[in-house]
């Protein structure tokens, strides 16, 4: 099968004939193999019902429901599962993503050998209060990953090779980054293309200002766990250590000072007198606890079930 074409829904009954009817065309003028994958994140509208018409219409067409509203991540999760075509396809169900954009797409993936194609929607038509918190996001977003060539990571179009969703793990609000997830697991061709961006047709939104919070929390956790997953000591370590050291020194310097005007016959203040000496107490019992951190996360990665899981790309 060339293609899957995975499209993650929440209340889309009206835009559903319509982009499928849409996919379809794209598919056979191009001579496509293909399945749509429709995951209905527990709509409470009747975007199942009209699932359910489509697939019978074409037995190309796999639907999946949650019983109740997960979340994107989740939805784009159990679409990669059921994916099997060679070139998987992402893109909300809105109608704000060209279905024209999937040859193009394709070719990236297939003849041009890039492991990841994300869309960048250059011209947008969503309000300054969507678009300014997006930009600064994507900027935070290149600095921490070093996937310095993409503008958009949140961009719902994108094109995957099939062992890219396959070696990945989507959760929480993790789809917006699913580029840095495909960086770690080890596919380093992440390539960009300029698509269209179509204003929405129908219904509203499904995204609040909370999503900023959990995007950027979700973004540390991708950090930390793709960095020091297999090596948290490595984190937590010289923290502890520089931490200690500091506070250890402060005291030895107050110590030394109090001896020398002992020494010296010259008027002392006691060292637990001093403010500094509270504030190298507080900085060794911190060294001291992300040391034991550290220590006690290494043990529980060393017996983890997934210590030696490595991807591997090729074996001659």
């Amino acid at each position: 099968m060339d293609i899957s074409v995975v499209i993650p829904l929440y209340n889309e009954e009206e835009s559903l004939p319509e982009l499928v009817a849409w996919i379809e065309r794209v598919m056979d003028a191009n001579a496509f193999s293909y399945q749509i994958v429709l995951v209905d994140d527990g709509s409470n509208d009747r975007s199942w019902s009209v699932i359910e018409t489509l697939k019978h219409q074409n037995d190309r067409i796999t639907g999946i429901r949650f019983r109740r509203n997960y979340g994107k991540s989740a939805a784009l999760n159990v679409g990669f599962a059921a994916a099997e075509g060679e070139v998987v396809i992402t893109m909300d169900a809105d109608l704000q993503d060209s279905p024209d954009e999937i040859p193009e797409l394709y070719d990236r993936i297939k003849r041009q050998g890039a492991d990841l194609v994300s869309g960048w929607k250059k011209k947008r038509y969503d309000p300054p209060t969507k678009t300014i918190p997006t930009k600064l996001f994507n900027s935070v977003t290149r600095s921490m990953s070093g996937i310095h060539n993409l503008h958009d990571f949140n961009c719902g179009l994108k094109a995957y090779r099939k062992e890219v969703v396959k070696s990945i793990e989507v959760y929480g609000e993790m789809h917006r980054y699913i580029p840095v997830l495909a960086k770690w697991a080890g596919f380093r061709n992440i390539q960009e293309q300029v698509v269209q961006h179509y204003p929405r047709k129908y219904g509203t939104t499904k995204f609040g200002a909370g999503r900023f919070v959990k995007g950027f929390l979700d973004l540390l956790s991708i950090f930390f766990v793709g960095k020091f997953a297999k090596r948290p000591m490595h984190f937590f370590g010289p923290l502890g250590v520089i931490s200690f050291l500091i506070g250890f020194s402060i005291t030895i310097y107050l110590i030394s000072e109090k001896l020398m005007s002992i020494a010296n016959g010259t008027v002392y203040r006691n060292v637990t007198d001093q403010p500094l000496f509270f504030l190298s107490l507080v900085a060794i019992v911190i060294g001291c606890q992300l040391f034991l951190t550290g220590f006690v996360a290494e043990l529980v990665s060393r017996n983890g079930s997934d210590r030696n899981n490595y991807h591997i790309d090729q074996v001659i």
